[in-house]
C-alpha cells in the first residue's frame, strides 16, 4: 500500500537507528517523514509541520512517549498516531488508545506492518476499513508482557515469577513457548 503524495509522518523514537530506517522505508512508500528523539523536538516539529501522522515509541530514553499523545492530537485532532513499544501489554494498549493512540504496535516490528497500520487509517477514513488480518494474539501479548518483567528483574526467572504471581516452572515452559503472533 502505498500512501498518497505529500503525506506527512513524523517518527519518534529515541533508537536514532530505529527511527532513520523506519522513516526512509516510510519515504519509499511515498510518505514524507521527519524524524525527532525525544518529546521536546517531537512537539516543535509537529507545530512547524501539518503532519497526517506520528509514530511514537512507549520509552523515550527516561520519557514517557504516552504523554505525547494529547498534545500531538491537540495540534491535528484527524493525525493517524501509532504507538509502537518493545513493552507490549494490555494495560499500556489501553492506557494509549485512551490517551489518543489510533494503532499499537509491538516490536520487532517491520516497516511494512507500520506501512499497513498508516495505510489502514487512511481506508478508515475513507469509511472502506478492514480488520486487521493478524491481530496479536493474547499468547503473544502476556509472553511480550512477560519478557518486560523478567527484564525489569534483569532476568532473574524467580523474581519474575513472583512478580507476575506465577509458580516459577510455569513461566519456565510459558518462555521456552514463544508465540509465533
Amino acid at each position: 500500500m502505498h500512501a498518497e503524495p505529500g503525506r506527512s509522518v513524523l517518527v519518534v523514537d529515541d533508537d536514532e537507528r530505529f527511527a532513520t530506517t523506519l522513516a526512509q522505508a516510510l519515504e519509499r512508500r511515498g510518505w514524507r517523514a521527519s524524524v525527532a528523539h525525544g518529546s521536546s523536538a517531537a512537539l516543535s516539529a509537529a507545530q512547524s509541520t501539518a503532519l497526517d501522522a506520528a509514530i511514537v515509541d512507549l520509552r523515550l530514553g527516561t520519557e514517557d512517549g504516552l504523554a505525547l499523545l494529547q498534545p500531538l492530537r491537540a495540534l491535528r485532532a484527524q493525525m493517524r498516531i501509532l504507538v509502537l513499544t518493545g513493552y507490549a501489554s494490555i494495560a499500556t494498549a489501553v492506557k494509549a488508545i485512551k490517551l489518543g493512540a489510533d494503532d499499537y504496535l509491538a516490536k520487532p516490528v517491520t516497516a511494512s506492518a507500520v506501512a499497513d497500520a498508516l495505510a489502514r487509517g487512511e481506508r478508515a477514513a475513507r469509511g472502506d476499513a478492514a480488520p486487521p488480518a493478524e491481530p496479536m494474539s493474547a499468547r503473544r501479548l502476556e509472553w511480550e508482557h512477560i519478557q518486560r518483567v523478567l527484564t525489569e528483574n534483569d532476568g532473574n526467572i524467580s523474581a519474575t515469577a513472583r512478580t507476575l504471581h506465577m509458580h516459577r516452572r510455569t513461566l519456565q515452559r510459558k518462555l521456552a513457548k514463544r508465540p509465533t503472533q
